[in-house]
């Protein structure tokens, strides 16, 4: 699965297991050049990230409800409307729109 913005393709991780969705980008020391998609999810928490990502928050249509753009760690982050959930690189978010349904592509 890939996310394309303009013409460029970012890779999709999708997390579903318990141990996936729990390490998710945790410890991570290099830049990131993918994304990951957590599915089902409403709240996330950006405890021990070693560094900046792009958040965007998606409802059951993937219709983007929130961009959060350069989260750093320690945050926690819920809105009741939410069903998906995107850790993007930096940067990434600037390229999307609210109330507009983010552009996958497999």
């Amino acid at each position: 699965m890939y996310l394309k913005i303009k013409n460029k393709k970012i890779e999709l991780y999708e997390l579903t297991s318990f141990s996936e969705r729990f390490k998710g980008l945790k410890f991570v020391l290099e830049k990131i050049d993918y994304g990951l998609y957590f599915p089902n999810k409403r709240w996330i928490s950006t405890n021990f990230l070693c560094q900046n990502i792009d958040i965007v928050l998606t409802d059951k249509n993937n219709i983007i409800i929130s961009l959060l753009e350069n989260v750093r760690s320690e945050k926690y982050i819920f809105k009741f409307k939410t069903k998906n959930i995107y850790f993007l690189p930096l940067g990434t978010a600037k390229e999307l729109k609210l109330n507009t349904k983010i552009p996958i592509v497999k």
